[in-house]
């Protein structure tokens, strides 16, 4: 039987879209990630409101995501902190990485909108591991 720590996937899940809030806020990537899209920052944030159904999606996919690392992480039997950062940076190459390259060779996503999303996802899959693992 495999243990996943319960409180510890929650405590992941949460700060990491506490994270991903704050990787797409005015505060780090908002006004590229925008511009890069097509949409004016300004004009955007002035009728801005939190979606709240969406952050509650938001929040699930965290919960999801986080459950699913820790979970191949007690299969694997990784451990220890490096361990859970060696596991997460291949993970990242694995799956963001190669679908975000796979959006920008067939979707023609700009390859810069790929790249704030892929260091989104590198934030994620390093830190669901670090805290599953350093929670005993």
């Amino acid at each position: 039987m495999v243990h996943v720590n319960y409180l510890a996937v929650l405590v992941a899940a949460f700060a990491v879209f506490v994270l991903g809030w704050l990787w797409y806020s005015p505060f780090l990537f908002y006004k590229p990630w925008m511009r890069l899209r097509g949409m004016d920052p300004v004009a955007a944030m002035a009728g801005a409101k939190m979606p709240g159904g969406k952050l509650l999606i938001e929040l699930a996919r965290c919960l999801v995501l986080a459950y699913v690392i820790a979970r191949f992480m007690a299969l694997l039997g990784v451990s220890s902190w490096m361990g859970a950062v060696h596991f997460g940076f291949f993970l990242w190459i694995g799956f963001p990485v190669i679908l975000l390259t796979g959006s920008v060779l067939w979707e023609n996503i700009p390859w810069k909108v790929a790249a704030i999303h892929a260091g989104d996802w590198l934030v994620k899959t390093l830190v669901i591991p670090i805290i599953v693992s350093v929670w005993h």
